[in-house]
């Protein structure tokens, strides 16, 4: 397996990680996307570290914790193997203050993570969303006091504008504090937004990239195309409205190239989209999630192997996006303002 830098950090994190989304099943949202107990975790997670993969990445509110608790009890008696990502920011009760990034929020989030993790530490925490309410200052010197204090090693963020990452960032600078070293987004051969601000910034600022919901919301995984009407059993039936939204031409058209691909390399339609992935700028590490082992193995098969530059470039081409102002704009000065792929 192979490990890349995070950001601008020492650390180092394998360019696949394991999502612990399905685990536990907590509610009706995340029952959509598996119900993993303690047993086949464990499995999991022996399967993972097998394979070089020992980065697995969760958050508070997956599963209302469930998912936490699950994966504490799955890498019992061998923490020095493995690295744990999770996530606080959102709402995790009904009190005013169980959401944001507030001092008071933060603090409790990450006690009540270690707990449910089973842990004293953890490596990289991150902010699950921005918090315009809460004076970053006091966000961030809340991260720099829990890194200080080893509840935390590493600080990254989720799903943030490029200002609100560049101000971070900023902010860090000025008073010393600890600094985002990783950006969790949103990115697949469906969704490449990324690509026009957040990835020019963390090649100028080095953000490492993890990757979430790298199939396109489960939408790249070789059971849709044309033709091929949604399978009976598929977490989209109940959660498409609240993911990235997809013209099913635009769709077709990826998952074509895809296919095409696919027979060119002799590997399947997620294992190309991922490879694709792993080929852009600033990524770090994919987060590939799993309902059963026979997913996770072909999950596992997306490296140890390269498309060609003519396999990307047919890839890029049928993914290609109408880009918003003022990025067309930008792309016209390409002289001096290179895109970054």
């Amino acid at each position: 397996m192979e490990h890349r830098q995070l950001g601008n950090s020492g650390l180092m994190v394998p360019v696949l990680s394991l999502g612990t989304g399905t685990f536990g099943g907590g509610n009706e949202f995340f029952k959509a996307w598996g119900e993993t107990g303690v047993k086949e975790a464990t499995h999991l997670v022996d399967i993972a570290l097998e394979a070089g993969v020992n980065l697995f990445d969760s958050a508070d509110i997956y599963s209302d914790g469930l998912a936490e608790e699950v994966q504490g009890k799955a890498i019992a008696g061998r923490r020095d193997q493995v690295l744990i990502s999770t996530k606080a920011t959102f709402r995790a009760g009904k009190g005013a203050n169980d959401v944001g990034s507030s001092r008071q929020h933060l603090t409790k989030s990450v006690e009540a993570a270690l707990k449910r993790l089973g842990t004293d530490y953890i490596d990289l925490f991150q902010l699950h969303g921005f918090d315009a309410k809460t004076p970053i200052e006091e966000t961030l010197a809340t991260l720099d006091d829990l890194v200080r204090a080893g509840k935390i090693r590493y600080i990254g963020c989720s799903n943030f504008s490029g200002w609100h990452l560049m101000k971070s960032l900023a902010i860090s600078e000025k008073y010393g504090l600890a600094r985002h070293v990783a950006h969790q987004a949103y990115y697949s051969l469906i969704g490449r937004e990324y690509e026009w601000e957040l990835m020019p910034l963390a090649l100028d600022q080095k953000v490492g990239a993890i990757i979430w919901s790298p199939l396109g919301w489960g939408r790249l995984t070789g059971k849709l195309g044309r033709g091929k009407p949604l399978p009976k059993t598929s977490r989209l039936h109940e959660t498409a409205d609240k993911g990235p939204q997809v013209e099913d031409e635009y769709l077709y058209r990826v998952v074509d190239a895809l296919e095409e691909v696919a027979q060119e390399t002799g590997k399947l339609v997620p294992q190309v989209a991922l490879n694709w992935l792993l080929q852009r700028p600033t990524v770090s590490s994919i987060i590939i999630g799993a309902r059963n082992e026979e997913q996770f193995r072909q999950n596992l098969g997306a490296v140890g192997w390269d498309l060609t530059a003519e396999q990307v470039a047919k890839l890029d081409a049928a993914s290609a996006q109408p880009l918003n102002y003022p990025y067309w704009h930008q792309r016209g000065f390409v002289e001096r303002n290179p895109a970054p792929v």
